[in-house]
């Protein structure tokens, strides 16, 4: 993947206020190190990276504020968050009895509820590029790290 075509700084526009579980807060973490590590980001257009990365949820969107590596703005993308309500809600259904599951049940119903979790989270994440199709290109590790961190933007406390 070409080096230039990435992200190399992010930022998530969170409320400090909240108060995360501490499964959460780490699904978090690793979004963001996985995503920095390796992504493929390439806004359409005649648009130089690598690029600084603010997501932000604004009026009933997700604002993808692409800038460049020195953070001046380069392009606004955003993206109706009415399509993700019903996927992230059943995410978090499904990660809250993934929780649990770990600390009450066998290997084989947490191995279930995770394969329903991953399922989710793929749906999300294919959501996500179809959404971002004509606007930005990414890859689907990039998507499903970018579907996380988009779940995370939806807990309000």
């Amino acid at each position: 993947m070409p080096r230039r075509q990435r992200i190399v700084h992010l930022h998530l526009d969170e409320p400090t206020q909240v108060r995360r579980r501490p499964e959460v807060e780490h699904e978090r973490a690793i979004a963001v190190f996985d995503l920095l590590e390796e992504n493929y980001f390439a806004p359409v257009g005649d648009y130089t990276g690598p690029y600084s990365l603010h997501l932000a949820v604004e009026d009933n969107r997700l604002i993808f504020d692409i800038r460049g590596e020195d953070d001046g703005p380069l392009l606004a993308v955003p993206l109706p968050l009415t399509p993700f309500r019903s996927i992230v809600k059943d995410y978090f259904l499904v990660c809250d009895s993934y929780y649990n599951a770990i600390r009450r049940s066998s290997p084989s119903q947490i191995e279930a509820i995770d394969m329903g979790r991953r399922g989710l989270h793929n749906e999300g994440s294919t959501l996500l590029k179809e959404r971002l199709a004509g606007k930005v290109e990414v890859d689907f590790d990039t998507a499903r790290r970018l579907f996380t961190l988009i779940c995370v933007l939806h807990i309000r406390g």
